[in-house]
């Protein structure tokens, strides 16, 4: 039995609540999903028209209602679409099919737990081609509906795989001729982004970083130079904004 198999994600078939025209766009086009209701403010009622033929039962709700339900609809953007979650990869299903690539990058976030900025860095994902991003189980959000608000659509498209050890499966991505690239804010590290052709990058929440344990596992430290602000205490950049930096630098090589 895989030693990841407890870990899988794709047992999980609850319902999942997704709102954001972009977010709802893809839940949509995903042909995995099972689509339940969509379900559309008055205000917006010209979005029915727009999937009618791909969602069968569909509910217009005048505002004061929709709004009481969902809450404002600058954050809903008028539409929330209620869909079953399908199968997911675990982590040797997905290294399976990634290590067969020329070329591949994987995430890997370590104790980040916001996800809104998960979501930003899905997004930044979905942009640069890294098909994967790793979290540990017990500190990392579940595909709730802000994340899938704030990926905007990438979270039918970057898998998401929470697994219960990061050491180990740094261990299991070297095995599979990775190499792992921590990111420290920390002066002297190589701030030359020069990345193998696979290539892991492990990044810390923003107050603490990449913890010392996980950081031991990685082949080499980085970090991304920059110019502190000393007279407003702006020292390091935002965990979405540097994964970011570090994915167009891999894509861009």
């Amino acid at each position: 039995m895989s030693k990841f198999r407890d870990n899988k994600t794709n047992k999980n078939q609850g319902i999942h609540t997704i709102f954001g025209q972009h977010s709802v766009k893809a839940a949509i086009q995903n042909e995995k999903r099972e689509q339940i209701e969509l379900i559309i403010s008055k205000n917006h009622f010209n979005l029915a028209k727009k999937y009618e033929s791909k969602v069968k039962k569909i509910t217009i709700l005048p505002q004061n209602e929709f709004t009481k339900r969902f809450g404002n609809e600058n954050t809903t953007q008028g539409i929330v679409l209620k869909t079953k979650d399908y199968s997911r990869p675990n982590l040797e299903e997905f290294v399976k099919i990634e290590s067969k690539k020329s070329k591949s990058v994987i995430l890997i976030l370590d104790q980040v737990t916001d996800p809104q900025n998960i979501g930003s860095i899905m997004r930044s994902c979905a942009l640069f081609d890294c098909a994967g991003i790793i979290v540990g189980k017990d500190n990392s959000p579940e595909l709730t509906s802000s994340l899938y608000k704030s990926a905007s659509g990438a979270a039918e498209i970057v898998n998401y795989i929470r697994v219960i050890n990061i050491r180990r499966a740094i261990s299991f991505l070297k095995k599979n001729n990775y190499w792992i690239y921590g990111f420290d804010s920390s002066k002297n590290k190589n701030s030359k982004l020069n990345f193998s052709q696979k290539s892991v990058l492990v990044f810390g929440s923003e107050g603490k970083g990449i913890r010392e344990l996980v950081k031991k596992e990685c082949d080499e430290i980085m970090q991304i130079n920059i110019k502190n602000n000393l007279k407003f205490e702006i020292d390091s950049l935002n965990v979405s904004n540097a994964t970011s930096i570090a994915l167009y630098q891999f894509y861009s090589t």
